[in-house]
Formats: C-alpha cells, structure tokens, sequence
C-alpha cells in the first residue's frame, strides 16, 4: 500500500481517437497522446524525465524517447498483469515523484487491439513464458483444452461465480445496459448513439456460454492515452486542474496471472480485488460510502461484479442486486463507468478509464456526476483513489 497523501498530482491527460483503424503505428499513437498531454498540462517534452507503461505495451521506449523529444529520462518502468495491473502505472509515476526519482512523468498505453498483426480478441498463443505476452506460463495446461481467448480465459472464473451465487446472464446484462447509458452520449464512444436495452444484451450471441455474450466483450480499439504525474507544489503553477492521487496501491497474488488466475483458492471470488480494497481502504482510513464514482476495469462484464464485491462495495454474491437498484446508473449510488467503459468507450487496456476520472474532477466529463471529490480508479488487481483537493 502506498499512501501518496496527494504529493504527486495528474496534470495533464491527452488521448487519440478510438477507433477500429487507427492508420497509424503505435508509436505514432503514443507520441500524439503524450503531446497532447503535454499540451495540456502547459508542460514541454524537456520537461519530462520518467516515463511509465506497460509491458504489454509494443512501443519500444528508446523510440518514443527520440520520437517525442525526451532530453533525459531518469526513471521508466513497465508494469506486469496486463489489464489488471493498468492502475499501476498511478503507483509507479507517483511513487518516483514522492521519491524524488522524477520529477514530471508521463504515463501512457498504446493499442492496435482491432487493425494490429493480431485481434486482441482473437486466439493467443505466447512466444515465450514471459510477463510481456498475453499467455504466460500457466496458460500451458489451459490452452490444449481450446481456453486460447481473453474471454474463454475468464471465463472459468466468470461461470464458477454465477454458478455459487446463482447470477444469471440477464444480471450481467444489467451493468452493461447501465454502462451503455453513458456510452450513448460520449461523442468519443464507440457506443455514441447506439442505446442498448437488456432485451438487446440477451440476444447477441454467445462468446463462451454461459457467462460471456458478444455485448459482454469490450471494444477492440485502436489509440492511445497518456497522463502527466508531477508533484503537488508544481502543480500549483501549471494550469490545469491536478488530481492528486491520494493511494496507490497493487495486490498481485500467488499464482496469479495476467488473465488466468484458474489456481485461486475460490474461483467464484476475484481474491485480487479483495486483496486491493484493503489496501486502498482498509488501511487508509478512507471509507468506501465516501467514493462519489468509481473507474473499474470492464474487459468482459462478469468481472466487473466480480470486482465491486471484492471490493466492498457490495456483498460476494450481492452485485447483481446492487446493479439492479440502478446503482452504477447516472443518479445511483456508485456512478460506475461514466464514459461507458471498456465496454462502451473503448479499449485502451484500461487507462481511459483513469482519463474519465481525471475529468470527473476537472467538472469537465460529457456525463458530469455532481461535485465529485474521490474518485476510484481500479483494474482488479491495482488501483488508485484520485482527489480533487
């Protein structure tokens, strides 16, 4: 666990296009992102010295140095787990910022999930036992039984869940007809003006039966997203309004994988989220009735019930009442997802989702939720709590 208390802030978000043919290589992808976060952050390229991703992420950092205009990088790092770990980008920037490694560092993702060599729906096999591929080394006792998709990854998971707490795919369907509600009205969407009702989300067909439908997959998106994390007192002369991470924090258990977490003591239970939430608030002090909307990673919708009771948010087993009382929708007690989601937005592996919060913030989100103070941002297995003040 890492409480930040707010010394490193995000001062600057820029973001491509999402689409499903970007035209464009993921280097050029990160570069755009990243100059527009500098843009808005009034910040130059000089003026950066860390920088952080993924390491699934294909940019090669010696390139995008040179690319963008880096003078001197004093720190970089890439972060494990995939989708799961995107949050932990927040930790790493903020933790070189409070140490002193840094002083401006950008964070960024770049994608080709639709038009790239590979659709990052499709089969994957992994050229190595490596954390830097999509199939790491447990991946090996699944795939010859025809586990080789993201979603028939979670799928095991996602069905050992609604088989315990006797979840139906028409309480799934709820929490993606309420992230489509935002969708429907974020121009940036992939969802924009393209309303959903349930009866929809039950008569797309099936992707792994009985717990993943078509309209249970994020976006296959083509882009970028990048942040600018610096520290609080240099913030303060910058012109954006900053969102200070307030904790930080990762949870990556025994055993488990990017996407293939099938040796956890309790399938029906996402033990990562579990392990997070006490980070972030068990031991923060910060109460989780005091969190005005939350951010939470949606590749494939079962996880998100997953997440919002391993979280505490709810109950095990009590999403699908907590997302049938209209909680997640516009008005509800967790606005969740605000600009649609994975599902409904895009797929940048997670950090538009930390891009919405910063908005949020800001008062400047196409779905502004009233007088937002903290906000969670949150991929199963990393997080962060982002404050206004």
């Amino acid at each position: 666990m890492s409480g930040f208390g707010g010394r490193a802030a995000i001062v600057g978000v820029g973001a491509t296009e999402f689409s499903r043919q970007a035209g464009r290589t993921e280097l050029q992808l990160a570069c755009e992102a990243i100059r527009d976060a500098l843009g808005d952050a009034g910040l130059t390229a000089t003026d950066v010295d860390g920088i952080v991703s993924y390491t699934v992420d294909p940019v090669e950092e010696t390139e995008l140095v040179r690319s963008v205009g880096f003078q001197e990088i004093g720190f970089s790092s890439r972060v494990p787990y995939g989708g799961g770990g995107s949050m932990g980008t927040l930790l790493h920037a903020a933790a070189a910022i409070a140490s002193g490694a840094a002083e401006v560092v950008v964070a960024y993702r770049a994608i080709r999930a639709r038009s790239g060599a590979t659709r990052f729906g499709g089969a994957k096999t992994a050229a190595s036992p490596t954390s830097g591929h999509s199939g790491t080394t447990a991946m090996q006792w699944c795939m010859p039984y025809g586990v080789l998709t993201p979603a028939s990854w979670m799928a095991l998971n996602a069905t050992r869940y609604m088989h315990t707490y006797g979840v139906t795919s028409a309480d799934i369907g709820r929490a993606v007809v309420q992230l489509r509600a935002y969708a429907e009205t974020n121009p940036a969407a992939w969802g924009y003006r393209r309303p959903m009702t349930l009866e929809d989300h039950q008569a797309s067909r099936w992707i792994a039966e009985p717990c993943i439908r078509l309209f249970d997959c994020c976006q296959e998106t083509d882009g970028s997203v990048a942040l600018v994390i610096t520290s609080r007192e240099r913030a303060a002369d910058l012109p954006s309004q900053p969102a200070f991470i307030a904790v930080a924090a990762g949870a990556g258990l025994f055993g488990q994988e990017i996407a293939s977490d099938h040796y956890s003591r309790d399938l029906a239970v996402m033990e990562g989220s579990v392990a997070l939430g006490r980070r972030l608030f068990d031991r923060t002090g910060i109460g989780r009735d005091e969190i005005d909307a939350a951010m939470i990673y949606d590749a494939f919708s079962p996880i998100l019930l997953m997440q919002l009771e391993g979280l505490g948010f709810c109950g095990l087993g009590e999403a699908k009442d907590f997302i049938a009382a209209g909680s997640l929708a516009p008005g509800g007690a967790l606005p969740t997802n605000t600009n649609g989601g994975l599902i409904g937005e895009g797929y940048i592996h997670g950090l538009n989702l930390v891009l919405e919060a910063v908005r949020q913030l800001r008062g400047t989100a196409v779905n502004q939720v009233a007088d937002p103070r903290q906000i969670l941002v949150s991929a199963s297995r990393t997080g962060a709590i982002l404050t206004r003040d």
